[in-house]
């Protein structure tokens, strides 16, 4: 079963390659920007979150995928990385694998030029361990 934190990293990451999320069986369409704001989510991605959790991720999947976030907070689905782009994505613990990644609609995707889509980093956290890297030498 992916986690809630699982699948909201793996909504934050595509976010920022511009895939919207599609609610309701499409009659709206969502992309939260900022997507990161510092070492947090934005306020508009957590709204969004709101929105997906308020009807528990009935009819709420991402463009370019079949696979509900109802169904990826359900004990059937994983969420790893694409063999092909290593972007998060929904995986099947039990049966028939969907065949495309959320990525095959992207034109010149993967771009090893550009950089990856990432989650929030906390500042203060990573110079705690560079500077423990620094006191250990």
């Amino acid at each position: 079963m992916a986690s809630e934190t699982q699948v909201r990293s793996y909504l934050a990451h595509w976010f920022q390659l511009g895939k919207k999320l599609v609610l309701h069986n499409g009659t709206e369409t969502i992309l939260p920007q900022p997507i990161i704001v510092g070492h947090r989510f934005s306020d508009q991605f957590e709204e969004c979150w709101q929105k997906i959790i308020s009807v528990g991720g009935k009819d709420c999947y991402l463009e370019g995928s079949v696979t509900t976030i109802e169904q990826l907070l359900s004990p059937a689905w994983n969420i790893d990385k694409c063999a092909r782009c290593e972007m998060p994505v929904p995986i099947v613990d039990l049966g028939n694998q969907p065949l495309d990644c959320v990525c095959s609609d992207l034109p010149n995707w993967p771009n090893n030029e550009l950089p990856q889509p990432r989650l929030p980093i906390n500042n203060y956290t990573q110079l705690d361990k560079i500077k423990a890297r620094l006191l250990s030498k």
